[in-house]
């Protein structure tokens, strides 16, 4: 079985996972409204997904 024969140093260890990162939020602009929302979703400032509305949305005061 295969054993390393020195210790990893931070700085190279650190170096390897730099590409082991989270991707970045995805935003789009809604097609009815024009605010921005995540993909697949309902808009959360007009409640319309896929041209239809799916969830009312009230105003909170």
């Amino acid at each position: 079985m295969a054993v390393p024969k020195r210790r990893t140093s931070k700085t190279r260890k650190r170096k390897r996972r730099t590409h082991f990162k989270a991707a970045p939020i995805a935003i789009q602009p809604c097609t009815r409204c024009g605010d921005p929302r995540r993909p697949h979703r309902v808009c959360p400032t007009c409640g319309y997904y896929a041209g239809k509305q799916r969830v009312e949305v009230t105003e909170d005061i």
